[in-house]
């Protein structure tokens, strides 16, 4: 497995970069995990229904990953896992869980205690939504990912339902914590809980 940074990069762009790793991942080569942001845009997912966008006047892409309409902003860390599902078993359920685990784990390293909701998924602190899972498969080969919200932007996800709740549902890490999260840091700490859940083929997440 190898992690890359592509900073910040415009996401219909980092969309085609994730596609051709997802071809190289499929011919054999390493598992990729991709740190990314983006600049302000809305995607649709599979699932986005009417009225899930309104006063948005910014870019929209519509994608092929689950979940429905949300906002991706530079105040976020995105990361998308390109991994090799054959390796691991054929379980997407297992899969959202792991990520969410992983989630919560780095939360914890804050001391922030995070949690998953039955039917919604994603992690939440209360019941503020911190980090939304939208993920799609291709020859048993995953990408799109996840966005954990880290700065505090009160102009993100304004002018849609995002997931399909009310804006004022989403939270950032900055907001609960009450102080600035450093980046590089943040990365580091993915880094470690992914590896580490990797490395032992999810035998410790239970769906």
């Amino acid at each position: 497995m190898k992690f890359e940074d592509w900073g910040l990069i415009p996401y219909e762009k980092a969309l085609e970069r994730q596609l051709e790793t997802l071809e190289r991942v499929s011919t054999g080569g390493e598992d990729t995990i991709v740190f990314c942001s983006h600049p302000p845009v809305v995607t649709l997912g599979r699932s986005t229904e009417i009225g899930d966008v309104t006063t948005w006047s910014g870019d929209i892409v519509e994608i092929q990953r689950g979940g429905r309409a949300t906002y991706h902003g530079p105040s976020q860390l995105v990361i998308y896992p390109i991994v090799n599902l054959n390796t691991y078993g054929r379980d997407l359920h297992l899969y959202l869980r792991m990520l969410e685990k992983i989630i919560i784990s780095v939360l914890e390293s804050y001391g922030l205690k995070a949690s998953s909701v039955k039917d919604a998924t994603g992690v939440w602190v209360g019941d503020k939504k911190v980090a939304s899972i939208g993920i799609g498969v291709k020859k048993w080969i995953t990408y799109h990912g996840l966005a954990l919200n880290v700065a505090d932007d009160p102009s993100a996800f304004q002018g849609l339902k995002p997931c399909g709740f009310q804006t004022n549902t989403m939270v950032s890490m900055e907001k609960l914590l009450g102080q600035k999260v450093d980046r590089s840091e943040l990365v580091c700490l993915f880094k470690d809980k992914i590896s580490s859940l990797f490395q032992t083929k999810f035998a410790s997440v239970h769906p």
